[in-house]
């Protein structure tokens, strides 16, 4: 399958194999550079002192069919400039000048370009002018923009990044299976959250389950549990500093979510980590955190945040696809209050359950692909926060009764009630560390006022893989397809990283799900057929 692109470019994976070549590991102190007075490390010497440098590469996300956000990091105050243009030579390059980029926002800036043509593959370049007049080195990089015709689609989703301690690991090359997403040419990729481990600090080894010894590339920003705005920013900066990661973010748009670990395992709103047994925390208010956590997440992310603050949105993607992003994280419910019998708002509250009822039912695309953060019917439990005498605390939606809806399930039986009449709706998630397919039947339901759907489980990208965990039944589901380890906690270099990738044909409208591991070989594939 191919999709419309122009005749006079190379391929964007041509472009992307050529990048990839020597693609290691980025030098922590040039990378980690600053602008202004974060903490990050120190700008390497320059024969040109007052000349900017991009610190970080670039990336882009949200993108529509007129164009994309690009998102830059400037190690100085500076003017984020870009252009876009048909091809890799840039003749008849559009040029959009952006913001200023300041120590205010660590250096980091969006900027929005628009006008292009849809379904295309667009090269852009990024380059800084100082308040001098000095102008950066260019970075480049591509994207391709939404189609507005019926036509072939490919797109990727995983999540969970540098998790469990198991940081950049020099002896596997880096976190590879970011080119070999790339590889793939996906036209956007969802990130379902844990985009870092803020609570997860990196030692520079780690024994895994085999006995072998697994190292890791350090920094001071990992190095404690990030508390602060600035340490929550050294997360994200170290991620950055693995080249495979970097040509992933500045070739893939991304429609980026958030979940616990962007501020601390399995948090909700008015927590408190007191009694907790979390004493590398000094800050034990989880309000606090997820304020700092959320201030470097919009820093450190190709996001566009409007003036309602709300993290979850929809994406349309041509007259085959419509994406809604969902935030499980900042309207959640307490997770010992998950067995509740009239908690009808849930992980998602009133006005976000009201928005995907809505945006569901009003959607004209063939397929609607909802973005969880949080499985549905997976039951993880919050040993965290648990009783010392009663029903154990929830993190995700199910309890693993079986049974009538409780808790967060009351408001997820609303929607796939109210949204019943809804045709070819798809759930995927990630989160839970192993890859899965899940069909939901009615027939085998406890709740069964709903149409029989999929969800589709991937990840971890650069984690701790863990074993499957137990389906609750409330609402039909069945593991169809699980490859997860027998052990917990097993190091990337061991196996068991995952990413899926899902293919609508343009013809057809067929939609397929590959499940897929580090090494891209699909693993399980499900060919869905459009009502």
């Amino acid at each position: 399958m191919t999709r419309s692109r122009r005749t006079d470019t190379p391929s964007r994976r041509t472009i992307l194999r050529t990048a990839a070549a020597g693609a290691l590991l980025v030098p922590i102190g040039s990378a980690m550079a600053a602008c202004g007075s974060s903490n990050h490390g120190s700008a390497a010497p320059s024969l040109v002192r007052n000349r900017p440098v991009l610190t970080h590469g670039v990336a882009t996300g949200e993108a529509t069919s007129g164009g994309a956000l690009v998102w830059a990091r400037s190690d100085r105050p500076a003017t984020m400039i870009v252009e876009t243009a048909s091809s890799d030579s840039f003749a008849g390059a559009r040029k959009f000048r952006g913001p200023q980029l300041t120590p205010d926002g660590d250096g980091t800036g969006r900027l929005r370009v628009a006008g292009l043509e849809p379904g295309q593959t667009v090269h852009y370049r990024v380059t800084l002018e100082g308040e001098d007049g000095a102008l950066s080195e260019p970075v480049t990089g591509t994207f391709a923009t939404a189609p507005v015709r019926e036509g072939d689609i490919t797109f990727q989703w995983s999540g969970d990044v540098v998790g469990q301690g198991w940081g950049i690991n020099p002896d596997m090359g880096g976190m590879t299976i970011f080119s070999t997403m790339a590889d793939r040419d996906p036209q956007f990729f969802i990130h379902s959250g844990d985009a870092i481990y803020a609570d997860n600090p990196v030692e520079l080894t780690q024994e895994q389950n085999d006995g072998k010894i697994y190292r890791s590339v350090t920094s001071p920003a990992k190095d404690q549990v990030a508390q602060t705005v600035d340490q929550f920013r050294g997360n994200y900066a170290y991620n950055l500093t693995d080249n495979h990661f970097r040509r992933f973010v500045g070739s893939v748009p991304q429609l980026v979510q958030w979940d616990d670990h962007e501020v601390v395992n399995n948090w909700f709103p008015g927590e408190s980590l007191a009694g907790q047994g979390r004493e590398d925390y000094t800050e034990m208010s989880v309000d606090v955190l997820a304020r700092n956590g959320r201030r470097a997440w919009q820093e450190w992310q190709p996001v566009a945040v409007g003036a309602s603050d709300r993290v979850y949105r929809s994406i349309s993607y041509g007259p085959l696809l419509d994406v809604f992003l969902l935030d499980m994280r900042s309207y959640k419910d307490p997770n010992p209050d998950a067995w509740s019998r009239d908690n009808v708002h849930g992980l998602l509250g009133a006005e976000q359950t009201q928005w995907l009822i809505d945006g569901l039912r009003s959607s004209r695309a063939t397929w609607k692909v909802i973005a969880n953060d949080l499985p549905l019917s997976i039951v993880v439990a919050d040993k965290n926060t648990t009783p010392a005498t009663g029903p154990k605390a929830m993190e995700a939606v199910a309890q693993g009764d079986g049974g009538d809806p409780l808790g967060r399930e009351i408001a997820f039986s609303r929607i796939l009630s109210e949204a019943k009449g809804v045709q070819n709706v798809v759930f995927l998630t990630a989160d839970v560390h192993y890859t899965a397919a899940i069909s939901y039947e009615p027939d085998r339901a406890s709740f069964r006022d709903f149409s029989p759907f999929w969800e589709f489980v991937a990840g971890p990208l650069h984690a701790g893989a863990f074993p499957e965990s137990p389906l609750d039944s409330t609402f039909g589901a069945e593991y169809e397809f699980v490859h997860a380890p027998t052990e917990s906690n097993v190091s990337p270099a061991e196996g068991f990283q995952h990413f899926g990738e899902v293919t609508i044909d343009g013809r057809t409208k067929v939609l397929s799900v590959d499940l897929v591991d580090a090494s891209g070989k699909t693993l399980y594939r499900k060919d869905l057929e459009p009502s």
